[in-house]
């Protein structure tokens, strides 16, 4: 089996993994590391002006984002986006399978809420 077959499997079994986990409630745990955060919001803030009405704003983002997604389906949902955009056949078989769709689709629901609740 060649080295991309294998990372396709581990990428699908960790999307499948994640999927198939019953959360107690996203906002009940606060699973998300102080790391992940820091970066999601330092990337909203770059996207959105470096302003101080930024932080507000992503900070509040991330939290409605954590409130809705556990962290290991953010996680898979963040992989399987970075995998996605690399090019050629490697990046294509992260854009169809309905495992990374469905984890991408439930982490664009969650920012779209977080679009509205703060911006």
């Amino acid at each position: 089996m060649t080295p991309i077959k294998n990372m396709r499997r581990l990428a699908l079994a960790l999307i499948a993994a994640a999927a198939a986990a019953v959360p107690a409630g996203a906002a009940e745990l606060n699973d998300y590391p102080t790391a992940a955060r820091a970066d999601y919001v330092f990337a909203c803030m770059k996207t959105n002006g470096d302003t101080r009405r930024a932080l507000e704003e992503c900070s509040c983002s991330i939290d409605v984002i954590a409130s809705i997604l556990p962290y290991d389906r953010y996680v898979a949902a963040e992989t399987v986006l970075s995998l996605a955009q690399v090019p050629g056949r490697f990046g294509a078989m992260f854009q169809s399978p309905e495992q990374a769709r469905a984890a991408t689709n439930d982490l664009r629901r969650a920012q779209a809420e977080g679009e509205v609740r703060c911006f």
